[in-house]
């Protein structure tokens, strides 16, 4: 019992130096797997050379898929940028979407709901927000709505985002149909909070009337019955007659994409003007979602078959140095959240202990020469936690809810802070790993729109001339409410 309360306290030291920014993530979580190790030294149930090869290199590698497909995912965001086609996405649809603010405001939310299912990171904040932001201000929204439009449609963009589905499923072992189907679940029903948050906001404000909003119902209506039917055909009850049509209809569709744009080219490419992005270049963030769901291809060769339609659906003079420059700048955009992996591995070797395949293997190998059936620091955490695991869905929707304050502020339940320790931690007492999924994805949604102490929040709140405490502040109702259908869900699903 000691050993558990020691690494409470660990765990409750981290989490206060990061809410005060004394401690970034980056170097808290090795740090929280390194003091687990030497707690278990001083105990002497493990041995320094355990620590080094069961916690650190193993923890190392744990998650290296996910990290190969964040490479890849950040070559497909830059291209997307460097080849004006995100710019162009934004454009078209404010071009479209005419004066009305609710219908400005639904087609931005889409777009960047579009735009962030492959792109990410600051620099692709900034520059779809510095086009749609202005857009959204001169209809007369106030500030924290056209903040939230764009802070909404990155979350929700976020669950659609394959790339953050390879963490759920390295973390948390579960099947690629059990969390992309959660994933879609869950961005239907926080589509249709989204959308509530325009209304109430947008009349709150005055930029519409109410007849506004009632003329747009059978718009909003006819959203929720297509969100509806995406969800129902990735869960597997789509008619199965209707399956093998439809993929070949999508295959026919990028294939006559990609021959067309290179008949194009060999064409008319010394009169084609620098700045052309065809039409069908639009697709481009959507394929690596249209690869797994529809034809099961592995995430990183979904990622690899987008950066190659992105690169024939732009191909113009230049296109080789724009190319070579997305594979540089797109690495070196998602190192940070390649290294916040590291140690989000390593503080999971610590917790549940080595993978079979990894570095510390060797410790299965005493372990079960000297009969030790169980990682230590499981064996010594569970019967403290095991009297606070929910008992039932209803037990787990009612505590994590109203826990769902701390994802902010890089609380403990914050997905790039602890929140993975934490659901370690909830996994090795027995909550189902799709519940955990549920409580990791559905509080993500708090964070990524609301926390205050994300950059992309602070940028947003300084470029629309508030203060991102505010932001926080009126978008947090709508956020805690998307998070507790996604604990519904999640609690009707898995408990």
């Amino acid at each position: 019992m000691l050993n558990a309360v020691l690494i409470l306290l660990l765990f409750v030291a981290a989490a206060t130096l990061m809410f005060l920014r004394k401690l970034p993530a980056v170097l808290a979580l090795p740090l929280m797997a390194f003091g687990i190790g030497a707690v278990q030294v001083m105990s002497g149930r493990l041995d320094w050379a355990g620590v080094s090869a069961a916690i650190l290199a193993d923890g190392a590698l744990r998650l290296a898929d996910p990290m190969v497909i964040s490479f890849f995912g950040g070559m497909v965001s830059q291209l997307l940028q460097r080849s004006g086609v995100a710019e162009q996405i934004v454009r078209r649809g404010a071009e479209f979407a005419g004066d009305n603010p609710l219908l400005v405001a639904l087609v931005m939310l889409s777009i960047v709901t579009l735009l962030f299912t492959t792109i990410g990171g600051l620099g692709a904040v900034i520059m779809v927000g510095a086009v749609i932001l202005p857009i959204l201000l001169s209809l007369g929204m106030r500030e924290h709505v056209a903040a939230g439009v764009l802070l909404v449609g990155i979350s929700l963009g976020g669950l659609l985002n394959a790339n953050n589905w390879a963490v759920y499923r390295s973390v948390l072992r579960l099947e690629d149909a059990q969390v992309s189907a959660y994933a879609v679940t869950l961005f239907g029903t926080t589509a249709l909070v989204a959308v509530g948050f325009l209304a109430v906001e947008l009349l709150r404000g005055g930029s519409v009337r109410f007849r506004t909003i009632r003329a747009s119902l059978g718009g909003m209506l006819l959203v929720a019955v297509v969100i509806g039917g995406l969800a129902w055909a990735i869960d597997g009850s789509m008619l199965a007659w209707a399956w093998q049509p439809l993929r070949w209809s999508v295959a026919a569709v990028l294939a006559y994409a990609m021959l067309g744009s290179i008949w194009r080219y060999l064409r008319v490419r010394s009169k084609e003007p620098e700045s052309h992005v065809s039409a069908w270049a639009y697709l481009t963030p959507v394929v690596p979602l249209v690869l797994i769901l529809l034809f099961e291809v592995p995430f990183v060769a979904a990622f690899i078959a987008a950066f190659v339609y992105g690169i024939v659906l732009t191909l113009r003079r230049g296109t080789l140095n724009m190319v070579t420059r997305s594979v540089i700048e797109g690495s070196a955009s998602v190192i940070p959240a390649v290294v916040l992996m590291l140690g989000i591995g390593m503080l999971l070797s610590a917790i549940l202990g080595p993978t079979t395949t990894g570095p510390g293997r060797s410790w299965y190998v005493d372990a079960a020469a000297m009969g030790i059936q169980e990682w230590p620091v499981m064996s010594d955490m569970k019967p403290l936690l095991s009297l606070i695991v929910p008992s039932s869905g209803w037990t787990y929707v009612a505590l994590f809810t109203l826990l769902g304050p701390l994802a902010l502020y890089r609380g403990p339940l914050n997905v790039w802070g602890l929140g993975y320790g934490v659901g370690g931690i909830l996994l090795a007492t027995g909550v189902p790993a799709g519940a955990v999924m549920g409580i990791l994805m559905s509080l993500g949604l708090i964070q990524g729109i609301s926390d205050p102490t994300n950059t992309q929040n602070v940028w947003v709140a300084n470029e629309v001339r508030i203060d991102v405490n505010e932001v926080m502040w009126r978008t947090l109702p709508y956020a805690w409410v998307a998070a507790l259908l996604g604990l519904c869900i999640a609690g009707a699903l898995f408990y």
